[in-house]
């Protein structure tokens, strides 16, 4: 495995893999590196003869500047694993690297880029789209591998690379559960034993609406799953809704296709996404 960390040196590396026709793939993360990314990894590998793993704190995602100091970057820890996955290359690109100059940067991601994750961090997935634009540019890719934990990041990158006709596929992945049934995040390093006990009511919550989903009408689903996390301690819910997987656009319908329950809330001062598939 080998760590690049320019656009110039990853180009120089790729380049006879390309001429070769061998088929390229690439997980973009931020690090602070679990099991999901791994698994993301894995069915790179399945798909593609080469993997690139990128790891990049992205500055212009961050809506709060605390939530970018405080972002963990355990790097050592991070190209281990990445190691042991049988990762091909990790790019591990400098800000001055990816930004080297001032950049004005807003497209047209459709009406959900204001829903949900979008209403609480305005500006969010401009500054996502951005990064990944520019990870596809600099390693293009034929294929893309994005955890599904992120929902409503996957369907903005969709939409991106329809805007930019971008020759790249981009694969959704299932969501890795730790045992109990939380869904791994970057983020659960700064939950406390209890609170870490306190988040599993959205997983819980999620499960409740998918193991009813047959049985009950979508308003009673919506009503029973904020009664379930509104009655644990420490958890302060945004929102939680069933949608339309397409839109993002609350569906009444169940018989509608692709409807996903989406959830977020901080437990403590950590903010935690979770979702589930219905049909």
């Amino acid at each position: 495995m080998e760590v690049i960390n320019t656009i110039a040196g990853l180009n120089s590396l790729l380049k006879p893999r390309k001429l070769a026709q061998q088929k390229i793939a690439l997980v973009p993360t931020m690090g602070a590196l679990h099991k999901g990314h791994v698994s993301l990894v894995k069915i790179a590998q399945q798909h593609a003869d080469v993997v690139v793993c990128s790891i990049f704190v992205n500055p212009t995602q961050f809506t709060d500047p605390k939530d970018l100091e405080k972002y963990p970057r355990p790097l050592q820890h991070d190209i281990e694993m990445l190691q042991e996955a049988g990762c091909d290359y990790v790019f591990m690109p400098s800000v001055k690297e990816m930004y080297p100059v001032p950049e004005n940067w807003h497209i047209d991601l459709g009406p959900a880029e204001f829903l949900l994750e979008g209403e609480f961090r305005r500006g969010h997935y401009q500054g996502v789209t951005q990064i990944v634009k520019k990870l596809f540019d600099a390693v293009a890719p034929d294929v893309a591998f994005f955890g599904q934990k992120d929902f409503q990041q996957v369907l903005m990158i969709r939409n991106m690379v329809i805007h930019f006709n971008l020759p790249v596929q981009i694969i959704s992945c299932p969501i890795i559960r730790e045992n109990d049934g939380l869904a791994m995040s970057s983020r659960n390093i700064h939950l406390s034993a209890l609170e870490h006990e306190h988040a599993l009511v959205l997983s819980r919550a999620l499960s409740y609406v998918k193991d009813h989903f047959h049985t009950e009408n979508i308003e009673t689903l919506l009503k029973e799953a904020v009664a379930i996390i509104q009655a644990v301690e420490g958890v302060e819910l945004d929102y939680f809704t069933i949608a339309n997987g397409e839109t993002l656009l609350p569906e009444n319908d169940k018989t509608a296709a692709h409807l996903v329950a989406l959830v977020a809330a901080k437990v403590g001062e950590t903010r935690l996404i979770d979702n589930m598939m219905l049909n």
